[in-house]
């Protein structure tokens, strides 16, 4: 896959430069003091998270968390009611335009345009950002060759699958060169070798120097892919740490070193 630290390289495969796969020092995503009302709802109460560069991290909770309404506004898609969001240093409030360009948005339910083949939806992507046509065109290549939708470039997308459709849309993420992905359940409705493929470009992704911050229900994937994790109840984090570290805090009820993550989430956010 292509180098996704530098927004401007037309190189191929795997061909990041040593200084683009090295994992970069200080944090990727920085969230202070996060908060979110929906009426007299909380959705997200003073939230901390902080995402180092280089780092693959998992934000789990049951439905009605504030999952998706942090990502949302990490993506700059909701404004916060207080706090901050940084990115790579971008304040998401004094400096969106930078802040965006830096990072990928995946929605759980991505929307597509029926009546463009994955060709053209990429070109049209590439171009609102202002990536350049011939960079566009190698990226895309590379992208749906990737995710296996090579074959169907030709094809509108109206007639695609939900998975086809969700790989798609990864790829539209992508075609920019952001160096955060924010995934809200991205493997959702994609079958076991579809899922594979998406795993893996993930997990290429972030041996690169790039980050990610995910949701997902799927806690195998969390599981194996994330180096950290934390778990959001009520609007707020409540644990974080790597599993090892969320294992020793859910205490013996889970096996000890033995519990998997489905046995310290379910420990973790219990209702007392």
């Amino acid at each position: 896959m292509f180098d996704m630290t530098n927004a401007t390289h037309t190189n191929g495969l795997l061909a990041g430069s040593e200084e683009g796969t090295a994992k970069e020092k200080g944090a990727a995503l920085s969230i202070r003091g996060l908060a979110k009302n929906f009426g007299d709802k909380r959705a997200v109460d003073g939230l901390d998270l902080e995402v180092p560069a280089g780092e693959f991290h998992a934000l789990l909770g049951p439905n009605g968390a504030g999952k998706t309404t942090t990502l949302r506004m990490v993506a700059g898609l909701l404004r916060p009611d207080a706090g901050s969001v940084s990115i790579y240093g971008h304040d998401n409030a004094a400096r969106p335009a930078e802040a965006k360009r830096a990072t990928a948005f995946l929605p759980d339910d991505p929307l597509l345009y029926g009546k463009l083949t994955p060709l053209e939806y990429l070109e049209f992507v590439a171009g609102l950002w202002g990536v350049p046509a011939g960079t566009a065109a190698s990226r895309a290549k590379e992208l749906l060759e990737w995710l296996e939708l090579w074959d169907n470039r030709s094809q509108y997308t109206e007639g695609f699958s939900r998975g086809m459709r969700q790989k798609l849309a990864l790829a539209g993420a992508m075609i920019h060169g952001p160096r955060l992905m924010v995934l809200d359940e991205p493997l959702t409705g994609l079958d076991a070798r579809a899922a594979r493929s998406v795993k893996d470009m993930l997990a290429d992704y972030v041996k690169r120097g790039n980050s990610v911050l995910l949701t997902t229900h799927i806690l195998e994937i969390a599981e194996r892919l994330a180096e950290r994790i934390s778990i959001i109840l009520g609007g707020r984090i409540i644990a974080q740490g790597t599993l090892e570290e969320l294992r020793s805090r859910a205490g013996a009820s889970v096996g000890g070193n033995s519990g998997t993550l489905e046995d310290v989430f379910l420990q973790l956010t219990e209702p007392s």
